[in-house]
C-alpha cells in the first residue's frame, strides 16, 4: 500500500504549483491506479510547467516580428550561369557519393491520423496512388528501396509515430513484411508527449488517474531521436545527414543528390526546401533572414503588410514559403541533447476530451502545447534554402476533398508522372484544356527521376485517352 507520506508529499508539490486537482480523485483509486498517476506525476517538470502557464496558456503568446527582417538568398531549381552550373554539378556528385557511403537516412514524422481523409487508421497507411492505390508508407518504402538499389547502399529509415498510432503502425509495417525493406534498417519509435491545460492553467486529467496529454509536436522529434536510441543507431552506422520530411507529402524526393550536396559542400547544420507561394497569405511558413540567420515565420504570424510587400517586378518580398522538407546534421541534433536546448513552445486552443471535477467525462477548449522541428532552422550555424517546384515535390494530402486532398494529391501524381514522360519523349494524350487525359503511376523502381526515364523508352506502351498506366 502507498503510505500516507507520499500522499502528503505529492499533494504539497501540487498545491505549490497551483495543480492539486490531479490528485481529486485519488481516495477512488486502487492501488495500481494511484502508482501510474504517480508515475506521470513525477515526469512532470513544474518548473517548465508554470512558465508554460504564465506564458502560453492564460496569454495568447505574441510573436514579435523585427521589422528589420529581410527576405532570404536561396539557390534557384536550375543553376542561374555558368559558375553556379558548375557548383550545382559538383553538388551532385557529392550528394550521390555520401548516399552511395550510407551517409543519409530517410526520417518521417508521422504520428497523424486519417481523420480528416475519412480514414481510421494512422495517415501513413491511407491508399493515395491513382492507379495501384499504393499506401503513403509503400510510396516512401519504395522510393528507399530504388534508392538503395540505385546507389548500392544501405539507407535506413526512421519514422516517428505518436503515441496513439505506434502500436497500429508497427502492426501495419510487421502485416506488410516491411514493404520489401530489411526490418534491421527500420526504425520506428515514439514521440513525446506534453499536458493539456484548461484556459486557466489547470492540468486536465483524462481519467481519473490519467493525466490528459497530446503529441508534443514534429519538433519534439530532437528528444524523441535520442531517447528512443535512433540517435545513436544513427551514429553507429555512419550516417551524418538526415533526410526529414511529412508523412502526408507523397511526391518527396528522399534522397535528393543535389540538396544533400549543396547543404554539406556549404557546411550547413539545417537546410530547407522552398517553394514561392501561391498568394502572399498561403498557409505555409515563411522565409525570412532575422539577424544573419535562416527564420521561418508561420503564416499566421507575418503581419499583412509583410506578406504583401512587393518587388518593383511585383514578385513577392518574401516569396519562399517552407514545405517541411529539411536536411539535418545528426551532430547538429546531437548537440541540442548535449547542451539541453529547447526549441520554443506553440500553444493552439483546441477541443479537448477530459474529466470535469465531477468525474464526468466532458469536451471543451482548452490549450494543448507543441514544439515545430522549423524553430531550430535559426540555431544551426548556417543554412541553405534550396527552391524546388511546387508539382515536381508538394502534393499535401490534408482534406478528403478540394484544396491540399487527397483528390488532388492524386490528380498531382499523374501530372508529374506525364511531365516526366514527354521529358522522355513520350506522347501524353490530353483533353482539350490540357489536362492529362489517363491516370498514371510510376514505381519508384521504374524511374526514381525523370532522367532515369531515357533508358527505359523501350519498355513504355503507347498511352491512349482514358488510360490507367502503371509503368514497373
Amino acid at each position: 500500500m502507498l503510505s500516507r507520506n507520499i500522499y502528503e508529499k505529492t499533494s504539497k508539490l501540487l498545491k505549490k504549483h497551483d495543480q492539486e486537482q490531479i490528485l481529486a480523485f485519488w481516495d477512488k483509486l486502487d492501488s495500481d491506479q494511484k502508482n501510474r498517476l504517480l508515475s506521470q506525476i513525477e515526469q512532470l517538470d513544474f518548473t517548465k510547467i508554470d512558465n508554460w502557464v504564465t506564458n502560453f496558456v492564460k496569454k495568447a503568446p505574441y510573436a514579435s516580428i523585427n521589422a528589420d527582417f529581410e527576405p532570404v538568398g536561396f539557390y534557384k531549381p536550375e543553376p542561374e550561369n555558368a559558375e553556379q552550373q558548375k557548383k550545382y554539378d559538383n553538388a551532385v556528385k557529392l550528394g550521390k557519393k555520401l548516399i552511395s557511403q550510407g551517409k543519409a537516412a530517410a526520417f518521417v514524422v508521422a504520428g497523424g491520423q486519417g481523420t480528416r481523409l475519412g480514414f481510421d487508421g494512422p495517415k501513413g497507411n491511407f491508399p493515395i496512388s491513382p492507379v495501384r492505390k499504393k499506401t503513403l508508407f509503400r510510396i516512401f518504402a519504395e522510393n528507399i528501396s530504388a534508392a538503395s538499389e540505385k546507389y548500392k547502399a544501405v539507407c535506413p529509415w526512421y519514422i516517428m509515430t505518436s503515441p496513439l498510432n505506434y502500436d497500429q503502425t508497427v502492426e501495419i509495417f510487421r502485416s506488410n513484411n516491411y514493404y520489401g525493406l530489411e526490418k534491421e534498417n527500420i526504425f520506428i519509435f515514439q514521440q513525446g508527449t506534453l499536458p493539456n491545460f484548461s484556459p486557466e492553467g489547470k492540468i486536465l486529467l483524462a481519467d481519473k488517474s490519467e493525466i490528459a496529454c497530446s503529441p508534443d509536436g514534429h519538433g519534439g522529434c530532437i528528444r524523441a531521436l535520442h531517447k528512443s536510441g535512433a540517435l545513436e543507431d544513427m551514429k553507429k552506422r555512419g550516417v551524418e545527414f538526415i533526410s526529414y520530411w511529412q508523412v502526408d507529402n507523397p511526391l518527396i524526393n528522399i534522397f535528393d543528390p543535389l540538396f544533400i550536396g549543396l547543404h554539406a559542400h556549404d557546411k550547413a547544420e539545417m537546410s530547407s526546401k522552398a517553394l514561392r507561394k501561391n498568394d502572399p497569405k498561403e498557409k505555409i511558413g515563411n522565409f525570412c533572414l532575422i539577424d544573419g540567420k535562416v527564420t521561418i515565420i508561420e503564416y499566421s504570424d507575418l503581419p499583412d503588410e509583410f506578406a504583401a510587400k512587393r518587388n518593383p517586378d511585383n514578385s513577392l518580398v518574401f516569396e519562399l514559403g517552407s514545405i517541411a522538407i529539411h536536411i539535418i546534421n545528426r551532430v547538429f541534433l546531437e548537440k541540442f541533447i548535449s547542451e539541453d536546448t529547447s526549441l520554443p513552445l506553440h500553444s493552439a486552443v483546441k477541443k479537448i476530451r477530459y474529466i470535469d471535477q465531477t468525474g464526468r467525462k466532458v469536451e471543451s477548449q482548452g490549450i494543448k502545447l507543441e514544439s515545430f522541428i522549423f524553430d531550430a532552422v535559426p540555431l544551426a550555424s548556417n543554412s541553405i534554402v534550396l527552391e524546388t517546384i511546387r508539382s515536381e515535390e508538394f502534393a499535401p494530402t490534408k482534406n478528403a476533398t478540394g484544396v491540399d486532398s487527397a483528390e488532388s494529391t492524386r490528380q498531382m501524381i499523374t501530372d508529374r508522372a506525364a511531365s516526366w514522360l514527354e521529358y522522355a519523349g513520350v506522347k501524353i494524350p490530353r483533353k482539350h484544356d490540357g489536362s492529362v487525359d489517363c491516370s498514371i503511376e510510376i514505381a519508384p523502381s521504374f524511374a526514381l527521376e525523370k532522367d532515369d526515364l531515357k533508358a527505359k523508352l523501350s519498355k513504355i506502351p503507347p498511352i491512349k485517352p482514358g488510360a490507367k498506366i502503371y509503368l514497373e
